[in-house]
């Protein structure tokens, strides 16, 4: 089955302007792997167990997006705006994120494993139970996230702003 992306975004912005008009973009399970979608407007879209292996995503707005099990593993979503969205049981592996906006978004038992979180904004996000793995998070802002249960072994934190997360006092000196 061949995905029309262009004609399912172009409804999808009808629907951000109007839900009357269009329809909120459903790709649950779509096999997007390596889809160009730079700077793509998905706030709000269903992506759950969507492959997204290798996508460009590039600036995309995903704000409030559902994510819930989406294949990420290598995907560029440098600069994304994710603020809200839920990527909970999301694979990303080797994915950028570097200055991608994650505020208050569902982190929770991701595998986050070896990913390039610098600079990124996870204040409030819930990593609860997340593999970081190895994971970047150099100058990351994770003011008031939950990192309860979350593996950190070998993960980068230098610069990182810490205040107020939950779940990682015991491990830091």
């Amino acid at each position: 089955m061949t995905i029309d992306l262009k004609a399912i975004l172009a409804s999808h912005q009808r629907w951000l302007l109007n839900p009357a008009d269009g329809e909120r973009t459903n790709l649950q399970e779509a096999d997007l792997r390596g889809a160009y979608l730079q700077r793509a407007d998905l706030r709000g879209a269903d992506l759950r167990r969507a492959n997204l292996r290798g996508a460009d995503l590039f600036g995309a707005d995903l704000e409030g997006a559902y994510l819930r099990g989406a294949n990420l593993f290598g995907a560029a979503l440098e600069g994304a705006n994710l603020s809200g969205a839920d990527l909970s049981r999301a694979y990303l592996s080797g994915a950028t994120l570097r200055g991608a906006d994650l505020r208050g978004a569902d982190l929770s038992g991701a595998t986050l494993s070896r990913a390039d979180l610098s600079g990124a904004t996870l204040s409030g996000a819930d990593l609860s139970g997340a593999d970081l793995f190895g994971a970047n998070l150099e100058g990351a802002d994770l003011e008031g996230a939950n990192l309860s249960g979350a593996n950190l072994e070998g993960a980068y934190l230098r610069g990182a702003t810490l205040s107020g997360v939950k779940g990682i006092e015991e491990r830091i000196p």
